[in-house]
């Protein structure tokens, strides 16, 4: 079994990148998190997991919101 990642722009569009494939899932994530931030710069707006031609799942690289902890009301 073959794992990959496939690219996508922000209008869902397919789009370039690394070509990479990996023999475990857990190779293939830990490569998407040592490089999103390279892949988002680029204009990679979503990955898709592949194993073969199944997609196990995808998603974005837009970081997530973070509440600000400075207005929380705590003392």
């Amino acid at each position: 079994m073959a794992w990959t990642w496939r690219y996508f722009g922000p209008n869902g569009e397919p789009t370039t990148g690394p070509v990479e494939v990996f023999g475990s899932q857990s190779d293939a994530e830990s490569w998407i998190g040592q490089t999103w931030r390279e892949l988002a710069k680029a204009g990679v707006a979503v990955v898709a997991l592949m194993e073969d031609d199944r997609m196990e799942y995808q998603m974005s690289l837009k970081p997530a919101d973070r509440p600000d902890t400075a207005d929380s009301g705590t003392s």
